[in-house]
């Protein structure tokens, strides 16, 4: 509705302005041609000369009015496909702030509707002091579910052109045998392949968080439980992360909406989950000035890259 009040308005004043351009041209070449006509002629002459361009004068006026009333056609349907123009990409960020709103509303209200849940279940009735520790973890559970979403939607929402300042030269590496090393992920699921002295510029924590969001969700998705491959080489100009699963895999599809906020394949609905792990991916490669994309076959896996520009 808002959009279409807004069409309105711009096509009138675009037709407005254009009609009122054509109608001072055509008035200003009026009168240039009849105040440039030269009476100073003989008398003899004169009476024919008067009729020939009083003629001339009459076939201008009338092919500028008849132009004119062409224009009056043709510019409204000019005017509104320029407005239409114009509005296209405020239209797309609007329609994509609002699709953002809705999906943090939605994945907000389930946690804190577990919360209101368990204790209002817990407060009914006197309970067990073992009954009140298990509403009070499922509480603290959604809690953290609600932290980690609010971070997430932090991060998307920030702004990428201040993180330059933050940023410094690091082994990438170095980082990902680090993270090898960590026992805070599943390692025994994990082969990686690191290539050596590959360094890039900018946040060693971001892109600590683009890795290990590649790994969860190759991990998450992937339930044949195979083993997940991590690897790092140098490709031309670009350091290129990759993480391949052996999974069910994904169609073109899904694969091309992957990267859309709060999106999820309808198969991986029933799986603990936001939607927004690629989403932060994507915008920490852009705030990198590198990309990163998907990679999938039905029934044989995916591979998640993520390129980044070596230091």
């Amino acid at each position: 509705m808002i959009f279409r009040k807004a069409l309105f308005r711009l096509t009138l004043t675009y037709t407005l302005v254009q009609l009122t351009l054509f109608a001072v041209f055509a008035f200003s070449i009026f009168s240039y041609v009849t105040s440039a006509f030269d009476f100073d002629i003989a008398d003899n002459e004169k009476a024919a000369s008067i009729n020939v361009a009083e003629q001339g004068f009459s076939n201008l006026r009338m092919g500028l009015i008849v132009g004119y009333g062409v224009l009056v056609v043709v510019v409204p349907i000019v005017s509104y496909f320029m407005a239409n123009a114009a509005l296209k990409p405020i239209r797309q960020s609007y329609e994509s702030q609002q699709r953002f709103l809705d999906g943090a509303a939605h994945e907000l209200r389930t946690p804190l509707s577990i919360i209101q849940g368990e204790l209002e279940l817990a407060l009914s009735r006197s309970r067990t002091v073992g009954e009140y520790r298990e509403a009070l973890s499922e509480s603290l559970e959604s809690t953290q579910s609600l932290i980690r979403l609010a971070n997430d939607l932090l991060l998307l929402g920030g702004k990428p052109s201040q993180l330059p300042a933050t940023y410094e030269k690091f082994s990438l590496s170095k980082l990902l045998v680090s993270m090898s090393e960590s026992g805070s992920i599943e390692n025994s699921r994990l082969l990686w392949k690191v290539a050596p002295n590959i360094d890039v510029f900018g946040s060693r924590t971001l892109v600590e968080r683009a890795v290990l969001n590649l790994i969860e969700n190759s991990m998450k998705y992937d339930s044949t439980g195979s083993q997940v491959e991590v690897s790092l080489v140098r490709h031309d100009h670009d350091a290129k992360i990759s993480v391949t699963d052996h999974g069910s895999g994904m169609d073109k599809d899904h694969v091309a909406n992957a990267f859309d906020r709060f999106w999820r394949a309808p198969e991986s609905q029933r799986l603990a989950g936001h939607g927004l792990g690629l989403s932060i991916v994507q915008e920490i490669c852009i705030a990198h000035r590198g990309k990163a994309f998907l990679e999938s076959i039905p029934g044989q896996g995916t591979t998640a890259t993520v390129q980044l520009p070596i230091a």
